[in-house]
């Protein structure tokens, strides 16, 4: 065989150079393909103690290892043939409409994560078309969301405290500031065991050892926004000194029954969602109550551990309720395909939290917005594989969970 050497214009053509990013953040954002990229991002970027906080779950993590694997255990079975040059994955939900089946699900002490917080999710938000929960354990104010996005779709979630005149006015604060939409959340008569919370001493504000500042020297970022941006306020307290735990446990009401709800429901206007359930017979009574949309979740994994897988649950959940009430779906969503999973067995909509704590704490807004990014072209992708052109042509039959445990 005759060789040669390959002239300059030979090689423009068999390689192409990458186009060199200098900015540091947009190029460990661009790089990350995947939720469980910007998970390495934030955990090399946070501190052990939030990053715990958002990554851990309850006692032995085994409702969140659960969830995950039920979504990875999904055999998909596609429709070919298909013309599919046009995918549209907006939905309408509780009367408006959603740019996709996601939103960002209230997440608590969201500044300890990364310093912009919720301001960063409910831009992001805003911008992706899709609505964002702010969290009574939010660490911006009611007014503060709605100041940062103020033409985005905020809703505030609730947990109702054992002062129930101090909770109501919560909701009045949140009414008043354009919030469409109140969730109540009803799986929290007691903080879950939540055991890295505890042995990493998280507490509000964070307790420095020689560990956590040994753990924090080489995520100096972290540390310099920490402290150089306004002290962490919560959006329903005006301070707190102790561990995380013993904050929940004070303020969480363990007499709360439906009968609450129902004088919640005649109290809020608004759209109704209630959050936490975990059987066929609660679905049935919450909205019997008066709610317009329940959320089957395990709370992330973070209240009971081996409670209910709630993807596993939606098939009866839907076919007992029928067209009464939406059905939304949480915890362990961290890909595109799992979304595609829960809309085909019925789900109207879902919600993350982690996935888009991580990319908060990858890179703040755009982190969120990479996130964001990610989860909806793995979607959009995943609905062609399958031949689907819209949400409403996803049924149970493209889906096949091949072992439930």
């Amino acid at each position: 065989m005759k060789r040669r050497f390959p002239s300059f214009k030979d090689l423009s053509q068999l390689m192409r150079f990458r186009k060199p990013i200098w900015s540091a953040k947009e190029r460990r954002l661009t790089r990350a393909l995947t939720i469980y990229d910007l998970r390495t991002i934030a955990k090399h970027r946070t501190p052990r103690a939030p990053f715990d906080y958002t990554d851990g779950a309850a006692d032995s993590e085994v409702s969140l290892s659960r969830a995950r694997t039920a979504f990875e255990h999904v055999e998909f079975h596609p429709r070919v043939l298909r013309d599919v040059s046009d995918v549209d994955v907006s939905t309408l939900m509780l009367g408006k409409k959603s740019t996709m089946p996601l939103g960002i699900a209230p997440t608590g002490f969201t500044r300890m994560m990364q310093t912009e917080g919720e301001n960063a999710g409910c831009a992001a938000a805003r911008d992706a078309g899709i609505p964002f929960t702010l969290s009574t354990m939010g660490t911006r104010s009611i007014e503060d969301v709605a100041a940062a996005a103020p033409d985005g779709r905020n809703w505030f979630q609730l947990y109702m405290w054992k002062d129930r005149e101090r909770s109501m006015s919560l909701v009045s604060r949140a009414k008043a500031a354009g919030f469409d939409t109140l969730v109540l959340t009803v799986d929290v008569p007691v903080a879950g065991a939540r055991l890295r919370d505890v042995r990493n001493g998280m507490t509000i504000p964070p307790s420095l050892t020689l560990r956590t500042i040994g753990n924090a020297i080489p995520r100096p970022a972290w540390w310099m926004n920490f402290l150089t941006t306004d002290p962490l306020k919560f959006a329903s307290l005006d301070s707190w000194n102790g561990t995380v735990a013993e904050l929940l446990d004070s303020m969480f009401d363990p007499t709360v029954t439906y009968e609450d709800l129902r004088w919640i429901r005649q109290q809020w206007s608004g759209n109704l969602v209630v959050k936490g359930i975990q059987n066929v017979d609660d679905a049935v009574m919450a909205i019997d109550a008066g709610a317009n949309a329940i959320i089957l979740s395990n709370h992330g994994g973070r209240q009971l551990d081996r409670a209910p897988i709630p993807v596993h649950l939606l098939p009866e959940v839907v076919k007992e309720v029928g067209g009464r009430a939406e059905i939304h779906v949480d915890t362990g969503i961290m890909h595109g395909a799992d979304i595609v999973t829960a809309i085909a067995n019925g789900a109207k909509f879902t919600w993350i939290g982690r996935a888009y704590l991580y990319g908060l704490m990858a890179g703040g807004k755009e982190g969120v917005d990479r996130s964001l990014e990610i989860l909806r072209s793995q979607m959009v992708r995943t609905m062609k594989l399958l031949g689907a052109r819209s949400l409403s042509e996803l049924e149970p039959g493209h889906v096949k969970f091949l072992s439930k445990l």
